[in-house]
């Protein structure tokens, strides 16, 4: 049946505990160290947009288990004479700009990471509406937690076709390991630093993945988009 995701035994090796114990170390010294970061980011937000600071959505994880995704904002809440939202390019802020540039705005994601919903490395999580819509391999990307950074960030991001980001997601999961893991890490802090490859022009949101949906089909907007 598509989009069901088969759950499988816990795994061994590298994608059992001592991942799950890599994450958590690293996921607690990066909070204590962005401390001051993140303090004056959520203070920036709170003065340049208002409450919250901290977007939240429902996303699904390993399994395809719903869970909680923290972000700090990016969006304000601007609506049309008929109530309904602004397109996304008009209600992300410059400081939302510079957030995502930066890649700040995941940063409240290794909140997530300590409390087991998230890996450091893995499939982006997504919106709960495409669980449907994947075909069986495509939804092996949930066998696993989904990551802050993950294979096809470092290949494209938002600039490859849903399909072959979803083929990225798979092949990590068939080839995950310490070493490709920390490859990823490098090369994605590296990325932010230099600003490269971090966002599609315009800065916007991405296209819904629809996979064989009509365009009718596509989520209700939310007050932020995946990415």
């Amino acid at each position: 049946m598509r989009g069901r995701v088969r759950v499988s035994a816990p795994p061994a090796g590298w994608p059992g505990w001592p991942k799950r114990a890599f994450d958590l170390v690293v996921a607690s010294v990066g909070l204590i160290v962005l401390a001051p970061l993140l303090g004056v980011t959520a203070l920036a937000i709170r003065l340049a947009l208002g409450r919250p600071v901290i977007f939240t959505q429902r996303r699904p994880g390993r399994h395809a288990r719903p869970f909680t995704l923290y972000k700090f904002r990016t969006m304000k809440v601007a609506r049309a004479a008929d109530g309904r939202l602004l397109p996304d390019r008009e209600r992300l802020t410059r400081l939302g700009r510079l957030l995502r540039r930066t890649s700040v705005d995941e940063l409240p994601e290794l909140i997530n990471v300590i409390r087991g919903d998230m890996s450091l490395v893995g499939p982006r999580p997504l919106l709960m509406d495409y669980l449907p819509r994947y075909t069986r391999e495509q939804a092996r990307r949930h066998e696993v937690r989904p990551g802050i950074t993950g294979w096809a960030q470092l290949n494209g991001r938002n600039t490859l076709p849903w399909e072959q980001r979803f083929a990225l997601d798979v092949w990590y999961v068939d080839h995950q390991s310490f070493r490709l893991d920390a490859r990823i890490l490098r090369l994605t802090i590296w990325r932010a630093l230099v600003q490269a490859g971090v966002s599609q022009p315009g800065e916007g949101a991405e296209q819904h993945f629809r996979g064989r949906e009509t365009a009718t089909d596509a989520p209700a907007p939310d007050i932020e988009v995946a990415r």
